[in-house]
Parts: structure tokens; C-alpha cells; sequence
């Protein structure tokens, strides 16, 4: 891997992407410490340690959330704006148009995603303002204002930056972000575990335990990202004038994990928005009770969690996959699944396929989410980010490999992947 890395660096374009993309995301750590004005960074710790959810926005952002940076929202907005237009390409037929109209029509729909963008950045903004109106130092209008202008313009620059990295440098610019933000807690995280090792809390039998565990779902996220259901597709053969086409064989590959961290997020937001609203009312006795149920740490909370994941998990893979626009597809281009009819029989069989891997996607990706709360009530250790950020961190990871990979092999080097 040094061998490749050091070949990498020997060829001047890419030394120049990578060095561009390192130096973006300096400027994404410099802007996390940029403070907005008017704001009591120490209620914000406060209520973040009370919070789930706003220690959530904490972990994807980096810290620049606890440190109420510019960068407070990291690219969450933009996130959503995403997900948002993969939803109406769905609904609404005008954007299914644009969807099948190639680059033009992405290209309009990028459009789309950032005026969203900004406005989904300054409606969270606003919302955040009056919602932590306890850390603004001088309550008011203009305050208010100010505090939501920042915010979105944080989020603005850091779209930007996110789309300069993925033009000119190596990856995707948006997903190296949110990447950047959740390592960067990585060392104060192994300094913690030094220091409980130091104060006795722990002892070197579970810390390696631990470091164990972690090897092994790092391994499992790899094998799962990477798992494939290949269903074999033969294409008949057609002449045209003198020339004959087709004839040759090949598959639909359908991911075990095709909704990708989608419904962890989902159902993290549904279950941690009760928990972090019933934590400014302590001294009421339904906001206490609401208060202890949606504890992460509790049994029902993680068997609600694992539920909603797996319902969401099918839920987005339905909204995202269409097994009959697949099977139309094949039979418009003369292909067909060997031992079946094209059409609606294969629009079945792919259906019923796309079931199984996806109900072994939704385990799987349960289990992760509820592990870190396993492992923290066995280990007494903190865990600086859990499932969600660690499927994000070995996404990120091996996308980028892969288009490292992509731009050595065109250069005749050999890759990672051999």
C-alpha cells in the first residue's frame, strides 16, 4: 500500500488533487474554530451534554456544534436537500424527467439542491436560534438574525468547498466533510481512554477487548459495503444490416446495503428529537418519564431504534430501487434472467431478491447502531461517535480508495484492490 501511495504521489496530476483536498479540509478544521458571535459557548456544552440529538449534530460536525462555529451545521442541510430531491425525482414526474435527461438534467437538479440548500440552512438556522435562545447573550431580533445568517453562510461555504473538492481534488467533496469531522474526534477520544486507563476507571484487558470488537465491525461494515447479489442477465442476439449485436452475458448487481446509512439517520432523528425536547423542561414529570424511556441506554429505546432502522431501510430501498423499470429496461434491450420470461415474471423474481439482501442489509445495519450502547454499558468507555459515523468514516474510506484506485489503474499502476 506505501508502494502505491508513493507511485501516487510520483504522478504530478495527482499529487495536485491530493494536495488540493488536503488543503480544503484544512480550511474546513481552520472554520470550525471561527466562532458566531453573540453566543454562550458553555450553554451550548451544557445542553449538548443533555441532548442526544444535539450531540449527534456534534459528532457530524466535527465539534464546530459544542464550539457554535460558523460551521455549527456542518452540511446537514445540504444532506437533506439531497435526500429530499431523491424523493420527489420519485413523486413528482418533472423531476423523474430530469432525472433520465443525463448530465443536463443532473445538472439542474444540482441547481435545485443548493437553492434548497439555503433555504432548508436558514429554516434550521432560524429554528436553532430560538431553540437555544438560552446561550444568546443579548436575546433579540437582530441577534436572532445575525446568529441565522452565519449559520447559513457556514453551511453555504462549506457546499462549496465540498463541491471544489470533488471537481479538482480526489473523492467526493461532500462525504470527505463529513469524513474530516468525525476523525477529527479521534484523538481526543483515544486521549479519554488514556486517561480512564491512568485514573483506574479501566483496565488494559478491556480497552484491547474494545479495540477488538472495533477491528471486527470494521471489517463486517467493509465485507457488507462491498457485498453483491448478482443476478445473471443474457442478452439475445440482434442483426442489424451486417452487423450482429448482443449475445453476451452479464448481472444486476443489488447491494446488501443499497440504503447506505440513510435510515440510521432517520430513525436516530425520529427517537432523539422526544429525549432532546423533554431535556429543557427538567423540572416537569412527563418531560422526566419521556426523559428516561428514549435513553439510549435503555432496552426499549435500542429495540425501537433497531425496528425503525429496519423499516426504513425498506422503505428508502423502495423509493430508490424499481425492480419493474429494471425488468422493462432489460426487455426494451433484448435481455432477459435465464428460466425466466421478460417482464412482469422477472420484475418478481428481482422484487423477491432485493427482499432478502435488503432484510439482511436492515440487520446488519441495526446491529451497528446499537452496538456503541452495548459496548459502552460492558466497557464503561466513551465512544466519540458509533454506528453512524463509523459506516460514514469506511464509506468515505473505501470510495475514495476506489477512485484512487480508478486513477492509477488508467496510468497502468497497480491498485489497491489486488
Amino acid at each position: 500500500m506505501i508502494e502505491v501511495l508513493n507511485s501516487a504521489w510520483k504522478l504530478a496530476d495527482l499529487r495536485k488533487k491530493i494536495t488540493f483536498t488536503l488543503l480544503m479540509l484544512v480550511v474546513f478544521r481552520i472554520g470550525v474554530h471561527i466562532p458566531v458571535p453573540g453566543i454562550d459557548t458553555q450553554v451550548i456544552a451544557d445542553l449538548i451534554a443533555k441532548g442526544q440529538l444535539l450531540g449527534f449534530f456534534d459528532i457530524i460536525s466535527g465539534g464546530a456544534f459544542k464550539k457554535f462555529s460558523i460551521f455549527a451545521m456542518s452540511i446537514t442541510p445540504y444532506v437533506n436537500a439531497s435526500i429530499i430531491m431523491q424523493l420527489l425525482t420519485v413523486v413528482i414526474p418533472y423531476f423523474e424527467r430530469l432525472a433520465k435527461e443525463g448530465p443536463e438534467g443532473r445538472k439542474k437538479m444540482s441547481e435545485y439542491v443548493r437553492y434548497g440548500t439555503v433555504i432548508l440552512g436558514f429554516v434550521q438556522a432560524v429554528g436553532i436560534s430560538f431553540g437555544l435562545r438560552s446561550a444568546v447573550i443579548n436575546p433579540g431580533f437582530a441577534s436572532t438574525l445575525l446568529i441565522a445568517v452565519s449559520l447559513t453562510a457556514g453551511t453555504a461555504f462549506l457546499m462549496w468547498l465540498g463541491e471544489l473538492i470533488t471537481e479538482k481534488g480526489i473523492g467526493n467533496g461532500i462525504s470527505l466533510i463529513i469524513f474530516a469531522g468525525i476523525v477529527s474526534r479521534l484523538p481526543a477520544g483515544i486521549v479519554s481512554v488514556y486517561e480512564y486507563l491512568v485514573a483506574g476507571t479501566t483496565n488494559i484487558f478491556v480497552v484491547l477487548i474494545f479495540a477488538v470488537v472495533a477491528l471486527a465491525v470494521i471489517a463486517s461494515i467493509v465485507a457488507v459495503q462491498e457485498g453483491q447479489r448478482r443476478i445473471p442477465v443474457q442478452y439475445a442476439k440482434r442483426v442489424i444490416g451486417r452487423k450482429i449485436y448482443g449475445g453476451q452475458s452479464t448481472h444486476i448487481p443489488l447491494k446488501v446495503n443499497q440504503a447506505g446509512v440513510i435510515p440510521i439517520i432517520f430513525a436516530m432523528s425520529i427517537l432523539m428529537f422526544p429525549g432532546t425536547i423533554a431535556s429543557w423542561f427538567p423540572n416537569n414529570s412527563v418531560a422526566v418519564w419521556i426523559s428516561n424511556f428514549f435513553n439510549f441506554t435503555s432496552i426499549w429505546y435500542n429495540l425501537l431504534y433497531a425496528l425503525l432502522i429496519v423499516f426504513f431501510t425498506y422503505f428508502y430501498t423502495a423509493i430508490t430501487f424499481n425492480p419493474s423499470d429494471v425488468a422493462d429496461n432489460m426487455k426494451k434491450y433484448g435481455g432477459f434472467i435465464p428460466g425466466l420470461r421478460p417482464g412482469r415474471p422477472t420484475a418478481e423474481y428481482i422484487t423477491k431478491v432485493a427482499n432478502r439482501i435488503t432484510l439482511a442489509g436492515a440487520i446488519f445495519l441495526a446491529l451497528i447502531a446499537v452496538l456503541p450502547s452495548i459496548l459502552m454499558s460492558i466497557t464503561k468507555l466513551p465512544l466519540y461517535f458509533g454506528g453512524t459515523g463509523l459506516l460514514i468514516v469506511v464509506g468515505v474510506a473505501l470510495d475514495t480508495m476506489k477512485q484512487l484506485e480508478s486513477n492509477l489503474l488508467m496510468r497502468h499502476y497497480q491498485g489497491f484492490l489486488k
